[in-house]
């Protein structure tokens, strides 16, 4: 038994081990530097490289094109902006509906509002936890109009790209993908960023390689990323002057945030190694319990576990209600919720957090469209009055909303020890006592 396990206390009905706080904090995932980081930096500080040309840029497009396999590939300032260029491509207009996965982070679908289109949120599928087909499919009958889908890798966790690409294809849609959080993740041997016609990646702090901040268009469109070079620096035409002749943005990656990046991208094989074995440490500490890990197409696809994360089994939820900003949970005997277990990570000095609520659910989205794989999930909704409703099979039909309800993301860093990740086990399992 860990050394940081104490005494036993009761808890209202439930036996629950006390733990000594973490010394120093257990992140979700904080950035792992390894010292070449600093040379590069230092290397676009002497030769006075210091904004959005240089020896680093240049280098790190050149390397993530080859790492990934794409024939392009451009250096902006975060994985957001790289989204909202590829939406830009990809010809969205005002008012002009856009398919997007709805269990994601709010940076995947504000770019389509910044072009002035309308997202339309598809539901999840348990498989992956990604946009499902089915639904896509669904959206595609209710809205046939629609040319533009966004689809995102939740995790580092790959969808099903092969169904959705099948779906694509017979709508005549362009592939938007956002592999923000899927850097070196595969999917029938193919790298993610390289299933969309226009893709991004980002380099965030949090990220499996980051530069503190960054990110990255990527695309096997010369045309497309020569663009991308133009409207990224204020839309400066080829001129003796400052001339512009359409809307640009700030949005270059400077030589100095590229020089940490550079330093990072050899070791993005051995962070995927480390988070994966984290993943599967996880996995077997909860073996016994009623939880399942956030799951992958074994069979198709390879994750780069950016982050572990839990799914606590519908028999095994005590009472949990949640309003907008707060929430309240009954702790119950051989039951948690997941903010039963935030809480004692918390108290203990460990970082987990919320599984990302979904799109269709934020009150800046409440009013846009949301597909399930039966149909209008917004008729749906209103019908239950937000409560879950099963489908035809038995399961959910806002699987979103479900997952979001149950789940959490699990401390995640590469730096955390193995006796440390015992120990976070250790603590998940009290909460099941």
């Amino acid at each position: 038994m860990p050394k940081a396990l104490c005494s036993i206390y009761i808890a209202g009905e439930k036996m629950k081990k006390e733990f000594m706080p973490f010394e120093n904090r257990i992140w979700l995932s904080s950035p792992t530097m390894h010292g070449q980081e600093l040379a590069f930096v230092k290397e676009a500080y002497d030769t006075n490289w210091m904004s959005t040309m240089g020896t680093n840029i240049n280098e790190i497009e050149k390397q993530i094109c080859k790492y990934v396999g794409c024939k392009y590939a451009v250096a902006l300032g975060t994985g957001t902006s790289a989204i909202h260029m590829a939406v830009k491509l990809a010809g969205v207009k005002q008012g002009e509906k856009v398919f997007c996965s709805d269990l994601t982070f709010a940076a995947t679908v504000n770019p389509i509002k910044y072009e002035g289109g309308e997202p339309v949120f598809i539901d999840s599928e348990y498989e992956t936890w990604n946009m499902d087909p089915v639904a896509l499919e669904q959206a595609f009958e209710l809205y046939p109009d629609v040319r533009v889908i966004v689809v995102v890798h939740l995790y580092g966790t790959p969808a099903k790209m092969d169904e959705i690409k099948s779906v694509c294809q017979r709508h005549n849609a362009v592939i938007v993908e956002d592999a923000a959080e899927s850097l070196g993740a595969t999917y029938l041997g193919q790298q993610t960023g390289t299933f969309g016609k226009y893709n991004a990646i980002s380099f965030n702090g949090n990220k499996i390689i980051t530069g503190s901040s960054g990110g990255m268009f990527l695309t096997d469109d010369r045309e497309a990323a020569d663009r991308v070079r133009k409207w990224s620096t204020q839309s400066r035409e080829n001129a003796p002057w400052y001339q512009h002749e359409e809307i640009g943005y700030n949005y270059r990656m400077s030589n100095v945030v590229a020089g940490i990046v550079r330093g990072q991208l050899p070791h993005l094989d051995e962070h995927i190694a480390r988070k994966k074995e984290i993943y599967e440490r996880y996995r077997k500490g909860f073996a016994d319990l009623p939880v399942t890990m956030n799951p992958y197409d074994e069979k198709r696809s390879e994750p780069n576990f950016w982050l572990s994360c839990l799914l606590i089994d519908n028999e095994a939820m005590c009472r949990q209600i949640r309003d907008e900003h707060e929430v309240l949970y009954t702790s119950e005997t051989k039951e948690s919720c997941p903010t039963e277990i935030l809480e004692t990570l918390a108290k203990y000095n460990a970082e987990g957090r919320p599984i990302w609520k979904p799109m269709h659910m934020q009150p800046i989205y409440r009013m846009n469209g949301f597909v399930t794989r039966e149909g209008d999930g917004r008729a749906v909704i209103s019908t239950e009055k937000g409560s879950l409703v099963m489908g035809k099979d038995g399961k959910p039909l806002d699987v979103g909303r479900d997952i979001f309800n149950r789940g959490l993301c699990l401390p995640s860093d590469i730096k955390m020890s193995e006796e440390q990740q015992e120990i976070v086990i250790e603590m998940v399992r009290s909460c099941f006592g």
